[in-house]
């Protein structure tokens, strides 16, 4: 996913990230299928002001449009159903279900559309894409790392990344919170995203 996003007009900027592009991206050009079986996105929180609480959804979708040579060209499209949210604990789940946060039923889905990218120099790319939560939309920057492809045993073409970012969830009108007796809230404002994706190159 760090080689997603839209071509730039921009000549000279142009000419610079494909300068960065790890060599080994170039014959990866094409289509790929984001592979769910073998890929995780994945959320921690901090819960009480004291410990992380760690969360992954099991059921999503994507597609990514590999240029290996240009990385501005490339384009990226994730789909995530909401119900399918695990953090270990049952009652937990279906509170973020709930309308205190994702209000699954009236928002099954959470998206992730690229709209740039750049190389920053061997295996550490660059995203930005648009986030949809509750019908809002906001920017998000993913860092990334190309972990390598591969031929699987089965004959698939495997390419592989690393991902992090960091968002303020109320910027998505996730602001449900308790206050704790010693001070501070329940919750955190900053969650904290990590993709690990692999994807499958299209026949």
């Amino acid at each position: 996913m760090g080689i997603f996003g839209r071509k730039t007009t921009d000549e000279t900027a142009s000419a610079a990230t494909a300068a960065a592009v790890n060599p080994e991206l170039a014959a990866l050009t094409g289509e790929y299928a984001i592979d769910p079986a073998h890929s995780t996105i994945g959320f921690t929180a901090r819960h009480a002001m004291v410990t992380n609480v760690k969360g992954k959804f099991t059921d999503f979708t994507g597609s990514l449009q590999l240029d290996g040579v240009d990385p501005s060209r490339s384009t990226a499209s994730i789909d995530v159903t909401m119900e399918s949210i695990d953090t270990g604990s049952a009652d937990r789940d279906g509170h973020l279900k709930s309308a205190d946060f994702f209000k699954t039923e009236e928002f099954p889905l959470m998206t992730f559309r690229s709209t740039s990218a750049e190389a920053l120099g061997g295996d550490d790319y660059r995203i930005v894409g648009e986030l949809s939560i509750l019908g809002v939309t906001r920017p998000l920057t993913i860092d990334l790392e190309f972990n390598g492809s591969a031929k699987d045993p089965f004959g698939n073409e495997r390419v592989g990344f690393e991902g992090k970012a960091e968002i303020l969830r109320s910027d998505w009108g996730l602001t449900w919170n308790a206050a704790l007796e010693t001070g501070g809230v329940l919750i955190s404002d900053k969650i904290k995203l990590n993709f690990d994706i692999s994807a499958i190159k299209n026949a």
